[in-house]
């Protein structure tokens, strides 16, 4: 009994570090699985038709489409990006739908100095992309210009405020190309939209490993640990 009562302590210690890696490795087999379900659900989504937008609250990053006017007297830039050794920006037009609260669209990639013209499409538009949510400014992120309609975050309720449109959808809308679009014809255009639908990384399987790992590796060592521990009467 006094052999084993040496290992009392030692257990209490190992044993919530055992519990938090397998809680840590647990919890990123979790978000595997649910990162897999993501991108098998973009991939579907971009395979098929865009949906058109309506009343209802869309699916974050589900291919849509909208249809409006683009107010273009209310642009304004979002992030800060470098293409071909230009320095530009995200740029930013509300689209103004009949019936529907007005959607702030990002219809792609315009250089921050003069380089060509910007297509500004009049009339009745139709614009295919995906959607995507409203995002909190960080402690890091830089600091946004309303008077100059310059933001480095898609916080929406702050640009709305900024452009004079309190009442935006509460998401985004981002373009895409059409299919079929060759990069050089991208290239050729301002706004650049994007070419397809966001595709996040899905490294969480090295993330399970890594836990995981970490606790076998705490158990065996345990194991050695007490095994000599009970063998060694001087201990």
């Amino acid at each position: 009994m006094t052999s084993w009562r040496r290992l009392l302590l030692p257990t209490l210690v190992s044993l919530p570090v055992l519990a938090i890696l397998l809680g840590l490795g647990t919890w990123q087999w979790q978000r595997l699985h649910w990162k897999a379900e993501l991108l098998d659900r973009i991939a579907l989504a971009e395979a098929g038709p865009a949906i058109p937008l309506t009343a209802a609250r869309p699916q974050d990053w589900t291919k849509v489409a909208a249809t409006g006017r683009l107010l273009h007297e209310r642009e304004a830039l979002l992030g800060i990006s470098v293409r071909g050794g230009v320095m530009g920006a995200a740029l930013l037009t509300p689209l103004q739908r009949d019936g529907l609260p007005p959607l702030l669209v990002d219809r792609g990639w315009v250089p921050l100095e003069r380089g060509g013209p910007v297509q500004r499409p009049e009339g009745i538009v139709t614009i295919e992309g995906y959607v995507r949510p409203s995002e909190e400014r960080s402690m890091v992120a830089a600091r946004d210009d309303p008077a100059a309609r310059r933001f480095y975050t898609m916080e929406i309720p702050a640009i709305g405020a900024a452009l004079g449109l309190p009442d935006l959808a509460p998401f985004a809308l981002v373009a895409v190309a059409p299919p079929g679009t060759s990069d050089a014809a991208i290239a050729a255009t301002l706004p650049q939209p994007a070419r397809s639908l966001p595709r996040p990384n899905n490294n969480h399987l090295g993330y399970v490993i890594t836990w995981y790992g970490l606790a076998l590796s705490l158990l065996g060592v345990f194991i050695v640990w007490a095994r000599h521990r009970l063998k060694d009467p001087a201990a």
